[in-house]
């Protein structure tokens, strides 16, 4: 107020006293000079108030922003851990203690943390490269390996039956009509009572179709399989019959659809592959049993009834067989032989030629008694026999069990 104008009834409103011109407005950093400086005890204006919390509104370690006293945390060497992994693993012992030795100075020239690791690691691999090297001198290791992979082998090979592949061996524990979850897989070296042919899958189904509707389906197809699998006959032994794991009415529910085909037998185990097919035989093998086997399935499909019963159809399963005869003959004269096996198998085939014509008198035979005067005739032209010089001379199995009759 002017002191020379007189008081007023009420006062005027005072006006807030002015900033100096020198003073920094509010939020900016003061000006340069000797009285920029706040004195001591100034607290700060209301709109520099510091951010939220005690770090600033990120706090404490988030992304770009240091900790509470700005010291970078120390990193642990990657070296000192791998030292140390190697060492309890005892797997690369030399590794270990080299990573180790190498992990001690990078820990000191880093500032970095795992120095105890590294040390870990080193002494763990010394011990292990001791181990070793003492093993290695007595032979114990040798010992440890061979029964580590006895054991490991003996591990892998049990699984499920639905787990064998074609071609796999196998034991079978239980009795060969038993429902079984489990096998053991062998070389087909070692005794062994089972060989997996094959498998299919079961369709056709859109629930459970009984185990019995099942079973009727794989044993044809298991048959047929088998067949495949085997082309050489002679060398199954007689006791080998067709065998097949079914999916169980609750590994259908699961999915399980599989068949497994083999063959097996519950007398003296085999120590050999029945496996002859395309990957086991040479062309000329392949060619002289696709051209025979033929004869052995249509000769099995004998009717049950006899001639006097039902002599329509032996009349009718004889023109079979004189037709598969037939056709044998025309693929071994057909075939040019190597060597040493041209002679017997074309005396084979003048054979079957022969067979031929009294198959052909069996199927046109008036009547049952004529039938029955060729019947032993056809038979006899049809004898094994005649098989093992051919067979010998091709290099398949040239001897069987049961010598006389086709089988």
């Amino acid at each position: 107020m002017d002191p020379s104008q007189p008081p007023q009834d009420s006062p005027a409103p005072q006006q807030p006293p002015q900033r100096p011109a020198n003073w920094p407005a509010p939020g900016q950093a003061p000006a340069t000079g000797p009285y920029a400086a706040p004195g001591p005890y100034a607290s700060p204006g209301p709109y520099t108030s510091p951010p939220a919390g005690p770090y600033g509104p990120y706090g404490p370690g988030a992304p770009g922003v240091p900790g509470p006293y700005g010291v970078p945390r120390r990193s642990t060497n990657g070296l000192a851990v791998a030292s140390l992994v190697s060492g309890i693993v005892c797997c690369l012992p030399p590794l270990g203690l080299a990573f180790g030795l190498i992990a001690l100075p990078q820990i000191r020239k880093r500032q970095q943390q795992g120095k105890g690791l590294a040390v870990a690691g080193i002494i763990l691999s010394s011990l292990a490269c001791l181990m070793m090297i003492l093993g290695l001198a007595t032979g114990g290791f040798g010992d440890a390996w061979r029964d580590f992979k006895k054991g490991f082998d003996e591990a892998a090979a049990s699984g499920s039956p639905f787990s064998l592949r074609k071609g796999d061996c196998f034991r079978i524990d239980a009795k060969t009509e038993s429902y079984t979850t489990d096998v053991k897989t062998v070389p087909c070296t070692k005794p062994h009572e089972g060989e997996v042919t094959g498998g299919f899958k079961v369709t056709g189904f859109s629930s459970w179709p009984g185990e019995d509707a099942i079973d009727r389906i794989a044993e044809k197809r298991c048959d047929a399989t088998n067949s495949a699998y085997a082309l050489d006959t002679w060398a199954i032994p007689e006791s080998a019959v067709t065998y097949y794991y079914l999916p169980s009415k609750q590994s259908w529910r699961a999915g399980d659809r599989s068949v497994t085909c083999a063959f097996a037998t519950e007398k003296t185990p085999v120590t050999s592959s029945l496996r002859s097919d395309a990957t086991t035989l040479d062309a000329h093998q392949l060619h002289y049993l696709k051209s025979m086997n033929p004869i052995d399935d249509v000769v099995a499909e004998e009717p049950e009834e006899d001639a006097d019963a039902d002599l329509a159809a032996n009349k009718a399963w004889a023109q079979k067989v004189h037709r598969a005869v037939t056709t044998a003959s025309v693929g071994l004269h057909g075939h040019s032989w190597p060597g040493a096996s041209a002679k017997p198998v074309g005396e084979l085939a003048k054979k079957l030629d022969a067979a031929a014509r009294t198959w052909h008198e069996l199927a046109t035979a008036k009547d049952a008694n004529a039938f029955w005067e060729s019947y032993e005739v056809a038979f006899d032209a049809l004898s094994t026999d005649f098989e093992t010089a051919p067979r010998s001379a091709l290099g398949l199995t040239d001897t069987l069990e049961d010598s006389g009759e086709k089988v």
